[in-house]
């Protein structure tokens, strides 16, 4: 493995606080003590530009700034709290907690069942104490494990995350690091594993000062936030080290169990050791201490070099995101076949992608005018995270509609079970298990003006390719964050609760067989005269029937040797009513209907 340095402020009892900043060009470096009155220390210079020096007087609470070549004031790159805000001065914290959490250990992957959230829109307060107040929901619910959108330090207090520019601080206005430790503690002492989300593709462009202090970008590439992070460059080992703390200090300080990499096709890196093994390895050397972590990758290339071990020329990463079962399932469901959705909608992908996870694995992509895609058909199903809605394809909606508004109330029941009853790792999109019905839209509190418009006019393109009517939400506009807010309906709304009760005997089902799941044991057909697939766990003797059809649907097989498990048109779940039976054997219109092989 490469340099490994520590970098920031450091406070330890007995001695005061260590600060170290990394500016190769710099001929003088200096911290500058917040206080009554302003302390300067000059740090010393040490090998590849790190710069060192110690404070006796800084404690947590302290305020700093670094000052180079006698210039302007910054904010420490690496800061780990930033109270006021992005443009200003970096705070000191105290690294102890009181963990409660000594007994816990991390879910196998198979076990996850992850709950993507926000949390500015989670709760009515928007912070980590109001996600606290909920856990015992989401555990009743089955939900094994909360996703949360990333949570580093951005303008204002409203951002979907990526527009994050101190990765290693914690949003202020969600609780800070003392916050999220809280949330953290809090999950695991009710069985919930965590997994963060990080953003290791670009920085956000508002309060980013990483150029005043050194080659943090590189312009080798183009990316489509402008120059790209320097993963390979000249000085690149300690644009890596930058990082590789930051993913150490998650895992290590937070606890935090996982962390979900965002896009990592735009980490750019040709070097001989990809960025994304090095950081696998120094997670594995973390968890030679008894721990268990899993690095999961946002990827759009299909490429199973991101999981596969590193032994055998991959990554080694856990698992990744797959678009591809959304898509498919996503165009069944809507219609839906503008821009990226133009390379699916068939129904026979959603039976290949049961079996062999991507459709696009050494295939042509009419949308991209290329081949895209490996095999993954020998990767165990655990290493791919499905959804049917995520913060990406509900929030880069020009609307922001989630599928409550694009499909029937019906038609949610059997989308839950492809997902919840897949051999893969399923995942939910905050609010949808009970049919949430305010959009996800996508909002900033930038305040540089320029950039405001750059960010309207940015949303406004990116919507060409796709058929949309309407006019785009202000994404500045505080209105559009709070109508982005959960209503958690099924506490008073019969409807809604009826779908949260059929989510929660889903995740039950799953969790009862879910040591014979596997894509191998996996037999799936689609009818497309009928619009009707059938997918079976053969050796948990579990078979879903599902029709998208708004027609009833009369099946041929004999199906004498299954019974009934749920049917999704059932009254209990807010249906019109079962007619299936043995002898009589009726799909329901936009309907699963779930069958046990007989003993």
């Amino acid at each position: 493995m490469g340099i490994t340095r520590e970098i920031g402020a450091h406070y330890a009892p007995e001695k005061g606080t260590t600060f170290t900043v990394w500016a190769p060009e710099a001929e003088q470096v200096e911290v500058v003590i917040h206080g009554e009155k302003k302390q300067t220390i000059a740090l010393q210079r040490e090998a590849f530009g790190y710069w060192l020096g110690l404070s006796e007087e800084a404690k947590p609470g302290t305020r700093y700034t670094f000052k180079l070549n006698n210039g302007k004031e910054l904010p420490d790159p690496a800061s780990m709290s930033q109270p006021d805000g992005v443009h200003e001065a970096s705070e000191v914290i105290d690294p102890n907690y009181s963990w409660t959490d000594h007994n816990w250990k991390n879910l196998p992957l198979e076990e996850y069942i992850v709950y993507e959230l926000h949390v500015g829109t989670f709760s009515e307060e928007g912070t980590f104490e109001g996600i606290i107040s909920k856990l015992p929901e989401l555990k009743e619910l089955g939900i094994t494990a909360i996703e949360l959108m990333p949570v580093a330090q951005f303008p204002g207090n409203r951002n979907w995350g990526y527009d994050g520019v101190y990765p290693f601080a914690v949003q202020d206005s969600y609780g800070g690091p003392e916050g999220l430790k809280k949330l953290v503690d809090a999950c695991h002492a009710t069985g919930l594993a965590v997994m963060l989300d990080v953003v290791y593709n670009h920085m956000g462009p508002e309060g980013n000062y990483l150029n005043e202090y050194g080659p943090y970008f590189t312009e080798k590439y183009n990316t489509p936030w402008g120059a790209a992070l320097n993963f390979d460059d000249a000085h690149s080992d300690h644009v890596r080290n930058f990082f590789f703390q930051n993913a150490l200090m998650w895992l290590r300080d937070f606890h935090v169990d996982a962390l979900r990499l965002d896009a990592v096709h735009a980490i750019l890196d040709t070097g001989a050791k990809h960025f994304l093994q090095e950081l696998q390895e120094h997670v594995d050397h973390l968890a030679e201490q008894n721990h268990t972590y899993y690095l999961i990758a946002e990827s759009d290339l299909n490429d199973v070099r991101l999981i596969n071990p590193i032994e055998q020329g991959g990554y080694g990463l856990a698992a990744q995101w797959m678009d591809d079962y959304h898509h498919a399932i996503h165009t069944m469901v809507t219609g839906e076949t503008q821009g990226y959705y133009a390379d699916f909608g068939k129904p026979e992908h959603l039976v290949k992608t049961l079996k062999h996870s991507f459709i696009y694995n050494g295939i042509y992509s009419e949308n991209r005018k290329r081949t895209v895609g490996s095999d993954a058909t020998a990767n165990l199903a655990k290493q791919f995270v499905v959804c049917s809605q995520n913060h990406d394809q509900v929030g880069n909606r020009m609307l922001g509609e989630r599928l409550t508004q694009l499909v029937s109330f019906e038609l949610l029941k059997p989308i839950a079970a492809l997902v919840i009853l897949s051999p893969y790792t399923p995942m939910l999109f905050m609010g949808e298990e009970y049919g949430e019905e305010n959009p996800f839209l996508f909002f900033v509190s930038h305040t540089d003006k320029d950039l405001v418009e750059a960010v309207r006019k940015g949303r406004k393109d990116e919507f060409k390719a796709f058929a949309w009517q309407g006019e785009a939400p202000d994404p500045q506009s505080e209105e559009t964050f709070n109508n982005s807010k959960l209503q958690h309906s099924y506490s008073h709304s019969e409807k809604h609760n009826q779908l949260r009760e059929f989510y929660k005997t889903l995740i039950s089902l799953r969790k009862s067989i879910l040591q014979k799941i596997s894509k191998e044991q996996l037999e799936a057909a689609l009818n497309e005269q009928e619009n009707v697939l059938d997918f079976t766990h053969t050796s948990a003797g579990i078979r879903c029937l599902v029709n998208f059809s708004k027609e009833p649907q009369t099946i041929a097989d004999d199906l004498n040797n299954w019974e009934l498990l749920l049917d999704s048109s059932d009254e209990k779940w807010g249906g019109a009513g079962s007619n299936y039976s043995s002898e009589n054997t009726i799909l329901q219109p936009e309907s699963v209907v779930v069958l046990q092989a007989k003993a």
